[in-house]
């Protein structure tokens, strides 16, 4: 794998009016971990687009070496296709399977429309997405949102798994999940 890092500066974010955060610093390497915590509405999501350079900073820098991988609420998969072409859509620009799909328990729906999928099938397509973009960043937002204890603990093994690979993890997440060793970022303690 790749190896990838990321660092942010006394990054700043401003959504209208609002400033949702100021001054917040973080730095992570490979093998790292960050778990970003919080009330709903308080900046999580946007930090994530932020890092991702999907939102520019208001103010500060931030630096990411190595590709990213950003999971979301959104899975990036045609909703009106099969899982299986859908993802094989994805397997023709990343030039990687998605071999995940057994793992995460989705092989048997191959053939629905990505639209019939529940929350949590949606989140774990999304999920074996991400892992065939081969990226040592991954950048998560509220992964857990509508899986059950044992996808929880899936998510949760993946994740310490590319990390113990040598890649890095950012993690938005107001629910708690197991990152042995990881950093906590209470992004309410940046609110000005």
């Amino acid at each position: 794998m790749q190896r990838g890092q990321i660092s942010a500066t006394d990054i700043a974010c401003r959504r209208g009016d609002r400033v949702l955060f100021a001054r917040l610093s973080l730095a992570l390497g490979p093998g790292e971990a960050c778990h970003v915590t919080g009330p709903n509405g308080v900046g999580k999501s946007s930090l994530i687009r932020v890092l991702a350079g999907l939102l520019p900073a208001f103010a500060g820098h931030v630096r990411l070496e190595g590709a990213a991988a950003l999971l979301d609420e959104r899975p990036a998969l045609e909703p009106h296709l099969p899982l299986a072409k859908a993802l094989a859509f994805w397997e023709r620009i990343d030039g990687r399977a998605a071999d995940a799909v057994g793992r995460l328990g989705l092989g048997e729906l191959g053939d629905v429309p990505v639209r019939f999928l529940s929350t949590g099938q949606k989140k774990r397509a999304a999920m074996a997405r991400l892992i065939a973009q081969g990226a040592p960043v991954w950048l998560l937002d509220e992964p857990l949102n509508g899986l059950d204890a044992a996808a929880v603990g899936l998510i949760e093994a993946l994740v310490a798994e590319h990390c113990a690979a040598g890649g890095l993890a950012v993690v938005a997440s107001h629910q708690p999940i197991a990152l042995p060793g990881a950093q906590l970022l209470a992004i309410a303690d940046y609110t000005p």
